[in-house]
């Protein structure tokens, strides 16, 4: 019997914790500045949010992040590294602070795939975000401001402010970022 095992079970706990605080759809989506039709789509398992957007909705239904990110860990019935790895439509990231519930600050190391950008919204979450290249060469968009990084670089910025990540490079692009959510 074949599930969809990457996306439905962040989207069924968002379903179950968005109905136990009696909150719409559209309550969500006034929260969050996110569409209702794309937060649906999450609960639906249709798409694979980004850290940033399970970030936004954490903090909209008062939740711990982590409860979110972690979601996925139970799947292979042991505790490994790869057990906080997940997939989007053109990325992959790993959380390297899967302990760090009730924590402000969470890393990632995140994979983008050759000459791709995340799909979905822009990213933007109250706090700071950190971002260093690892290897290849990205473009990082804040605001109307364009950052070219490439390896050994790395960029600090208000993560309030919409901004977007997008490989420029022909190799798959690995960066560290690190978020500051108050």
């Amino acid at each position: 019997m074949a599930t969809r095992k990457k996306t439905q079970p962040i989207g069924k706990r968002l379903l179950k914790m968005r109905r136990e605080k009696k909150l719409t759809l559209k309550n969500l989506a006034n929260e969050t500045g996110m569409t209702t039709q794309y937060i649906s789509q999450v609960e639906k398992g249709e798409v694979t949010p980004p850290v940033s957007v399970l970030l936004q909705l954490s903090r909209a239904l008062e939740i711990d992040s982590s409860i979110l990110l972690k979601e996925e860990k139970k799947k292979a019935g042991k505790k490994t590294k790869d057990d906080y790895q997940k997939r989007t439509e053109d990325y992959t990231y790993t959380i390297l602070t899967p302990e760090a519930r009730h924590k402000h600050l969470k890393a990632f190391k995140i994979v983008i795939d050759p000459k791709s950008d995340h799909k979905g919204v822009s990213y933007q979450h109250l706090g700071e975000e950190f971002q260093y290249v690892l290897k290849g060469k990205v473009e990082v968009t804040v605001g109307d401001n364009k950052n070219i990084l490439g390896p050994g670089e790395s960029l600090h910025f208000n993560s309030s402010i919409t901004h977007k990540l997008r490989n420029i490079s022909a190799e798959k692009a690995e960066l560290l970022v690190v978020l500051y959510t108050p």
